[in-house]
């Protein structure tokens, strides 16, 4: 990896790791195997939304280029989202694309994703179910956010009549997260979700 990239995000992580800012927002990152390449990145859902309490992890990849380009950054926990992939965790924010300027840091990287939390762009969606999940039915939107970040990432809101369906789903033999995905997809609509499954 080019020295300059190296220096410059050994720079930044010391920065998230001893901001003071960083730890109120709870924001963490952590060296995967000890290399400055590949890197843990891990934000608290912001309060008032569906994913408060709850704790996301990231994956960061830094490449050689790096200032000049973004780092690669996906979602490991799964997440309800219309700009994060349901299924590969992609994440679609400006910053991570064309709008990157080599001054910002990794810090602004997992303080931006912090944000997209608790505003999100459905007009310019990752994931377009979820999107159109959000703007056509919001309030089903908000159960099924708080159900994936109850079960995936440890927040606390649990959703019981979202549980019992899937439990209808799981009885039938199906998996439990390909019932979620499903149920989530289909607005919980146990009915057009039992299609969906086994059409």
């Amino acid at each position: 990896m080019a020295n300059i990239a190296v220096a410059r995000i050994k720079r930044e992580f010391k920065e998230v790791v001893k901001s003071e800012e960083a730890a109120k927002c709870a924001i963490k990152v952590e060296l995967v195997d000890n290399n400055f390449t590949e890197l843990r990145g891990e934000i608290a859902g912001p309060p008032d939304t569906p994913y408060e309490s709850g704790t996301f992890i990231l994956e960061i990849k830094i490449p050689e280029t790096y200032p000049f380009n973004p780092p690669k950054v996906r979602f490991q926990t799964k997440i309800w989202h219309p700009n994060i992939s349901s299924v590969t965790g992609a994440i679609c924010l400006d910053i991570l694309r064309d709008q990157w300027a080599a001054a910002m840091t990794l810090r602004t990287v997992l303080l931006s994703l912090q944000a997209l939390l608790a505003a999100a762009e459905p007009d310019d969606p990752q994931d377009a179910v979820v999107a159109r999940q959000f703007k056509e039915n919001y309030e089903i939107y908000v159960k099924t956010a708080k159900h994936w970040s109850y079960k995936y990432a440890g927040a606390p809101n649990r959703t019981p009549e979202l549980d019992s369906k899937l439990k209808q789903l799981a009885d039938m033999g199906v998996d439990e997260h390909r019932a979620r995905v499903a149920l989530s997809s289909c607005d919980w609509d146990l009915a057009r979700a039992t299609e969906t499954i086994f059409s």
